[in-house]
């Protein structure tokens, strides 16, 4: 791969600014409602990607019951949008819109078997975050999902 190629376009892509609280490295700790009684312990990071053109999260949790998973958030001009692309351990590859507003990042999915939507709070002081999930198969009702509290580590 050649990385002169395309070097021009390595710039801050200004509808992502409002990630840049979230960009470093964090711890987190957690719970879901279908593992009662564990707590999960894990690592998140958020990194500008290609100059900031993009917006990479990683994800991991110690625990084998929630997968390790990475995320690149893109957007686009003309529709006025932020998506998410996710890949994870099992292979599993899904698409989300997403939203970035002041200290809250939103994502969701929405299809006839399996919807998720998620919220990720940051404190004012940006030292913790709070992400809440929700899930609905079938075209159910909402339940609880992935619950975190990020701590930042750097």
């Amino acid at each position: 791969m050649n990385s002169h190629i395309g070097r021009e376009a390595l710039v801050p892509n200004p509808a992502l600014k409002g990630f840049t609280p979230l960009i470093g490295a964090w711890s987190t700790v957690g719970h879901h409602p279908m593992v009662p009684g564990v707590t999960f312990h894990g690592r998140a990071t958020f990194d500008w990607h290609e100059g900031g053109a993009f917006v990479v999260m990683r994800s991991e949790i110690d625990e084998p019951e929630i997968p390790s998973g990475i995320a690149i958030f893109g957007s686009d001009d003309d529709a006025e949008t932020i998506s998410m692309l996710y890949f994870d351990e099992r292979a599993v590859s899904r698409h989300y819109e997403a939203t970035m507003q002041p200290l809250q990042l939103r994502w969701w999915r929405t299809t006839s078997k399996f919807s998720q939507r998620y919220t990720l709070t940051i404190a004012p002081d940006g030292a913790t975050m709070r992400g809440a999930g929700e899930m609905s198969r079938d075209g159910g009702p909402w339940s609880e999902d992935l619950g975190l509290t990020y701590t930042r580590t750097s």
